[in-house]
């Protein structure tokens, strides 16, 4: 699903985010990737998802190197891809289904698909209840599912995560694990970069940890460890 290799990012000024990144993510899997600020987290992510193009190396993505995506065709190559961010990036001034809408309404579907995929989504997340609030009077929590329900909309075969728990108390972001595991469960890949090593742990899932750009440690290399807190998905349908 995911191939770096021998990955350098260099921002203006010489700064250098990753240093000669070898990395591979098989599709179904469900992967965390640490370290401290500054390690690389968040450029590994935003290189995936095109925000910004490795200045050595190859970037691969589920079969497509994205050094020959052109700038017209990113938003194409885009809607595989789901993604959450930290803050929400919320818009307060809309419903909490039509924040969820959004992007089928830029790809073009239909109302009437739109709908269904919508409450689906909702549904998936816990929220569907809510789908007529605004995203103001929910909790942090609930915010972060509306985020993770617009993410999933559109079907994305790989979902990224940007710290999707950094400003989520322990409950919270244990509920947050649990909709990410349920996607999983599904097929999905999930890439999740995250500072959370307790509820990682115990998550029993590959952990990939970042140091000044480079690969430092690999627990798919290690003796594996049993998983105990998050079981498979009660309910065995997807959006």
């Amino acid at each position: 699903m995911i191939q770096l290799e021998n990955v350098t990012k260099r921002y203006p000024g010489g700064q250098e985010a990753l240093a000669g990144l070898d990395l591979s993510i098989e599709k179904g899997e469900m992967v965390f990737i640490t370290g401290h600020s500054g390690a690389g987290k968040s450029t590994l992510l935003r290189l995936i998802a095109l925000i910004d193009r490795p200045s050595s190396g190859q970037v691969i993505v589920d079969g497509k190197n994205t050094r020959r995506v052109r700038r017209r065709r990113i938003p194409a190559y885009r809607r595989q891809l789901g993604m959450v961010f930290q803050d929400h990036k919320l818009l307060y001034d809309r419903t909490v289904a039509d924040n969820v809408a959004l992007p089928l309404i830029i790809a073009g579907v239909n109302r009437r698909d739109t709908g269904k995929r919508v409450r689906a989504a909702l549904e998936q997340v816990g929220l569907l209840h809510k789908e007529l609030r605004n995203p103001e009077h929910l909790s942090a929590g609930e915010q972060q599912r509306v985020g993770i329900a617009r993410a999933i909309v559109t079907r994305p075969k790989l979902l990224i995560a940007d710290e999707p728990t950094g400003n989520l108390d322990p409950d919270l972001s244990l509920e947050v694990m649990r909709v990410f595991r349920r996607f999983n469960e599904f097929g999905v890949t999930l890439l999740i970069a995250s500072h959370d090593i307790d509820l990682i742990d115990k998550l029993g899932c590959r952990r990939i940890s970042l140091a000044d750009g480079r690969l430092e440690k690999d627990s798919s290399q290690e003796p594996e460890e049993e998983a105990f807190l998050i079981g498979r998905p009660e309910d065995e349908r997807w959006l």
